[in-house]
């Protein structure tokens, strides 16, 4: 991951929505759905409803949600799925891994741990 991909990773999450929006899914785990004919399923996660329903509040998904989820699919750090007639949303787990290993090799100065001052 280099700088840029950073820089669209951070900008993306640097919106209050957007970043309420991947820590939802971040919290997710994965359901099952059960079939009309009994059949058992993962479901890899809620569905685009849900995500309105829980972050925004309203069951009717709204164009500011399209385009949040938009932007957080273009930084590659959701994945979207049709299923049926609903979309399942996701964390991406390679570019979250890609963040962890970002910020656990960003450190102090020549391997010390510094503090922030207040």
């Amino acid at each position: 991951m280099d700088h840029k991909d950073r820089s669209v990773i951070f900008k993306a999450l640097g919106d209050p929505t957007r970043l309420r929006v991947f820590e939802f899914l971040a919290s997710c785990c994965c359901p099952v759905a059960v079939g009309d004919e009994g059949e058992v399923r993962p479901v890899l996660g809620p569905t685009v409803g849900e995500v309105c329903c829980s972050v925004i509040g309203t069951e009717k998904i709204s164009s500011s949600l399209s385009f949040h989820l938009k932007e957080l699919r273009n930084a590659e750090l959701i994945t979207m799925e049709r299923r049926g007639k609903n979309m399942v949303c996701g964390v991406n787990q390679a570019t979250l891994a890609q963040i962890r290993s970002y910020f656990s090799n960003v450190g102090g100065c020549c391997g010390e741990e510094t503090e922030m001052k207040q």
